[in-house]
């Protein structure tokens, strides 16, 4: 069946300069940006706060040193605690978060020694008058920095010291008797680690070390920088008996990012539609493309794909099984329905673990599969031994997966003694696995990359043009292993906020950004080889799409460096930057409803419409989750109340899941279309599965994670960010109602991903035979020149 469709004018003479104009651009904004962010990366570590040699009293007495701080560190990282609650903000948003609560213990200790000494009764004794005289003392106290950088060594007052002490006494009780929410008791041995080895934990007491841990990021958050007047996390946490409050800055550069956002969408969506920078170009037949599957050539290397994704499925499955069991802890932190081994097993910072690990795990698969399937498409045969290599691959990935998921669970556990760090449980959200699994990580991902390299490096050689279709699908692929090598500049000793620079690398960079460019690229080859739209008009609005999605995401991580000890310049990099980090994705939304008139005018017979509806859903998501959600909570006046709050992960999930696992979901489906047998396949699983995965993701959002974030923000704007953060605020009936109702979505959603777990396993049994082998040329539309 053949469905005419209107055409759109030939290309003007000019076109071709447009093209070399808009490389020029990409490649000059590519330098400007990772200069900047790498200039920034070198001024954050000469700007950050420093762990003295040495913390003394007045009196000379060595209180903590390096050596410990660091071990505190260590100790946090080696248990897993940053996926239970949050230091600096950064975390997971079961526990409290550790600065906030330290400061105010600090805060309170030394209202106390300054009410007993100067009137000879605690502070809660005091009247309002005497209470607002001490809390003057000690703000003013507070924020004098004692440090000496020349002597490397700090000096605490006695007031000071008092507060040290009581942050101790706290964090023992809490670590040896648990915190009467979701810690279990005795996680932290008092000194279980050996005395040999590269262990980074410093002999002695660990409840004590990662008790001092916690007063150092106390100490740095109301501390103002050497020569400055605010903090070295810029007035953060809000606390006003420590005198932290919100920073000219936030609120300047808040207005100053909304105001260069309006401006920059006018003149982008001027040259969007001057130029025609879009995809939306069809062939000159104007002819909708018959494509008969059954012809379609198919070789043993992409059969073999086929149980990559069927394991996504199972993946997918099993994570999304996580993230109930953590739904479900915030209404009963310590067991299910009842059930106390399975939170003794799987307690909340082993399952949030698994629950960033699985989605990393299977979005990267489906997406690792789908490279492996479009390789022999490009390239035009199938390479000798490509099916023993992409087996190979495959083995990697289950030993990587089950390896990595019992190794965090043995160190976070203590079971891995000096080797938590390369076995164990890293101890960073999102970057969990051990040093060794990173390394088989990587090493996975270069073996796949060779993989796509073999398939299409025919069709690189056939294209002219080094920054043609086959090109930048190939720099994309690049790209994916050699931005997660920065992961590998983090250690347990490396200074938290140094460590935090980089850890975004990964998420920001690596997901949102590489991740991001990957799958435009892939989107575009897409519809090339499905002969929707010229090569041609594809390349242009590539370029355009990379140079605003580059140009405004790399110096867009800075919003996440507001508050973590980074120097103010980010307050204003981030909000503005990651502003207009919208455009780009209001755009892709744009070509996605081009896409989907595509898909429509196809007919009937278009085999493709589920891969069309989940990257519909992906742009819808980019847009909502991605975009507006990210943009509510990157302003930093806005930031500075919610950072580590509920509506990170309203936009975290809208994003993830949202964008990446909906266009992961797409990439598979377009893939097993062409290896299933056609009479095998019926659209209508996946439509329901469609369905019920946005409704259910849309539920959580709009039905828990977007009003208890409101919520809480509200809390710590009243209160004080620790107030926030508290057990207390997660207790109150209107937050556990909200927790409550989840379930809802939450169960909408494990329906749509049973749906599509069944359809894959049902799949794999009807897989079409190879219609090529190694060597053989496959007739195929060539996509190194334009037709």
């Amino acid at each position: 069946m053949e469905v005419h469709r209107s055409v759109r004018p030939n290309m003007r003479p000019g076109r071709q300069t447009t093209n070399s104009f808009l490389k020029s651009i990409l490649i000059f904004t590519i330098l400007i940006s990772f200069t900047v962010l790498l200039v920034g990366g070198y001024w954050i570590f000469k700007e950050m706060a420093p762990r003295p040699k040495e913390v003394r009293s007045e009196d000379g007495q060595v209180l903590m040193t390096k050596e410990t701080i660091i071990g505190g560190q260590a100790v946090f990282q080696k248990y897993g605690l940053m996926d239970y609650g949050t230091v600096l903000g950064h975390g997971s948003y079961m526990g409290p978060d550790y600065t906030a609560e330290a400061l105010k213990i600090y805060t309170e200790g030394m209202q106390d020694y300054k009410a007993k000494e100067r009137y000879h009764k605690p502070f809660a004794d005091l009247t309002a008058d005497e209470k607002t005289i001490i809390r003057e003392q000690v703000i003013k106290e507070m924020r004098k920095n004692r440090y000496n950088p020349v002597t490397d060594v700090l000096v605490l007052t006695d007031a000071q010291v008092y507060g040290l002490e009581k942050v101790r006494d706290y964090y023992r009780d809490v670590f040896t008797n648990g915190d009467g929410w979701g810690l279990k008791k005795g996680l932290i041995k008092e000194s279980d680690m050996p005395k040999s080895g590269r262990a980074w934990v410093a002999d002695g007491d660990q409840i004590k070390q990662i008790a001092d841990f916690f007063f150092w990021t106390a100490w740095l958050s109301s501390t103002p920088r050497l020569g400055d007047h605010i903090t070295y996390t810029n007035n953060w946490p809000y606390y006003e008996d420590a005198g932290n409050t919100m920073s000219f800055s936030a609120v300047w550069w808040s207005g100053a990012s909304v105001t260069i956002l309006i401006l920059f969408i006018g003149i982008i969506l001027y040259v969007f539609h001057r130029y025609q920078l879009s995809m939306q170009e069809a062939y000159a037949e104007g002819k909708f493309p018959v494509i008969d599957l059954r012809r379609q050539p198919l070789t043993p290397s992409q059969v073999k794909a086929g149980k990559y994704f069927v394991v996504v499925a199972a993946l997918f499955f099993v994570q999304a099984m996580f993230g109930a069991l953590l739904a479900h802890y915030y209404t009963e932190p310590d067991s299910f329905f009842g059930i106390k081994w399975i939170h003794d097993l799987l307690p909340f910072n082993i399952a949030k673990g698994y629950h960033l690990q699985l989605a990393i795990f299977w979005i990267a698969t489906a997406w690792l599969g789908m490279g492996i399937f479009i390789a022999p498409l490009v390239g035009g045969q199938e390479p000798k031994k490509q099916g023993l290599l992409v087996d190979l691959l495959f083995w990697a990935l289950v030993v990587l997966v089950a390896g990595s998921m019992i190794g965090q669970w043995l160190g976070v556990n203590g079971y891995l003694g000096n080797e938590w760090f390369l076995f164990g449980h890293q101890g960073w959200e999102y970057i969990e696995l051990g040093r060794v699994w990173q390394i088989i990580l990587v090493v996975g991902m270069l073996l796949w990359l060779f993989i796509v390299f073999r398939g299409i490096k025919r069709g690189l050689k056939q294209e002219s043009d080094k920054g043609g279709l086959i090109h930048l699908l190939f720099y994309s692929a690049i790209a994916v292993p050699f931005f997660y090598i920065f992961a590998f500049f983090i250690e347990p000793d490396t200074n938290f906020t140094m460590a935090d620079f980089w850890r975004w690398w990964i998420i920001h960079l690596w997901v949102e950004g590489i991740f991001e460019v990957f799958a435009v690229v892939v989107i575009g080859f897409l519809l090339v080889q499905m002969r929707l739209v010229t090569k041609k008009s594809t390349v242009r609005a590539l370029y355009f799409q990379f140079t605003i999605l580059l140009g405004s995401g790399v110096i867009g991580i800075g919003h996440h460096y507001y508050y973590n000890g980074s120097p103010e310049i980010w307050i204003a990099l981030g909000a503005v930057f990651s502003a207009l980090e919208v455009i780009p994705l209001t755009l892709l939304i744009l070509e996605a409803y081009e896409q989907y008139k595509m898909m429509r005018d196809g007919g009937v017979n278009f085999p493709y419409k589920a891969t069309f509806w989940f990257l519909i859903s992906t742009a819808i998501w980019n847009l909502v989750g991605a975009g507006v959600l990210g943009f509510l909570i990157n302003l930093p006046a806005v930031s500075y109340f919610e950072h580590g709050q509920f509506l990170t992960p309203a936009h975290g999930h809208g994003a993830m899941m949202g964008v990446y696992g909906m266009f992961a979901i797409a990439v598979l489906l377009y893939s097993l279309r062409n290896i299933v047998k056609p009479e095998a396949w019926n659209d209508k699983w996946l439509k329901f599965s469609c369905w019920m995965l946005n409704i259910g993701l849309a539920g959580m959002v709009l039905i828990t994670l977007l009003p208890v974030g409101v919520l809480q923000i509200k809390e710590a704007f009243e209160h004080g960010y620790w107030a926030s953060r508290s057990p207390s605020f997660l207790q109150q009936d209107v937050v556990q109602n909200l927790l409550l109702v989840r379930f809802v979505p939450d169960t909408i959603f494990l329906i749509g991903v049973v749906a599509l777990l069944v359809f894959a396993i049902k799949v794999l049994f009807h897989l079409r035979k190879p219609t090529h082998g190694e060597g053989e040329e496959l007739p195929v539309a060539n996509l190194a020149e334009e037709e």
